[in-house]
């Protein structure tokens, strides 16, 4: 039984990116799964300034919490064809912790959004980066038009082509992340 840590990008307590964690989480039941929200964690701004403070508690935290797992499930959100800056913020300061501080962790990389995209501009861009730090992205996934694919009470994927979809990459990277 592998450990996932799981989250989304967002800063927002009803983000779409989170519910869409929740779903695919609840999907895994031969791996242990841990999931954070991010939005309930303050990270300051980085700069060299912040940086001479020390790195902040909760970067140290989320550091750590991926050191443990070594696989991840991240749902990314998207502003303006970029990540969001409150993600951004995170990766630049678990950057500043370790610069691969994503060394040797299998990835599922996900996105949703209410556009027809579906974040894929901020998907393309965490697939190109997180290499970079590291990871193996081995699955990735993107889920356009939120509002009309999600049932957010229920917490399910009620279009039958995009949930057939996320089965088969999470059954793809249960099968890569077993030990």
């Amino acid at each position: 039984m592998t450990k996932i840590l799981a989250f989304a990008g967002s800063s927002s307590p009803t983000s779409t990116n989170h519910q869409l964690i929740l779903n695919v989480t609840n999907r895994i039941s031969d791996h242990h799964v841990e999931v954070l929200e991010l939005h309930e964690l303050e990270f300051p701004m980085y700069s060299i300034v912040e940086e001479k403070e020390g790195i902040p508690q909760n970067v140290k935290f989320l550091y750590e919490k991926i050191l443990e797992a070594p696989a991840l499930i991240i749902a990314v959100n998207e502003y303006n064809a970029n990540v969001s800056g409150f993600f951004k913020n995170i990766i630049d300061w678990l950057s500043r912790v370790e610069r691969k501080f994503l060394d040797g962790k299998k990835v599922l990389l996900m996105s949703t959004s209410p556009g027809k995209r579906g974040g894929a501009s901020a998907l393309e861009y965490c697939k190109n980066q997180f290499p970079r730090f590291g990871a193996n992205v081995v699955e990735s996934f993107s889920l356009p038009q939120f509002y009309e694919n999600f049932d957010s009470e229920k917490g399910l994927v009620v279009n039958e082509v995009f949930d057939l979809g996320i089965i088969d990459v999470v059954t793809s990277f249960s099968q890569q992340i077993k030990e």
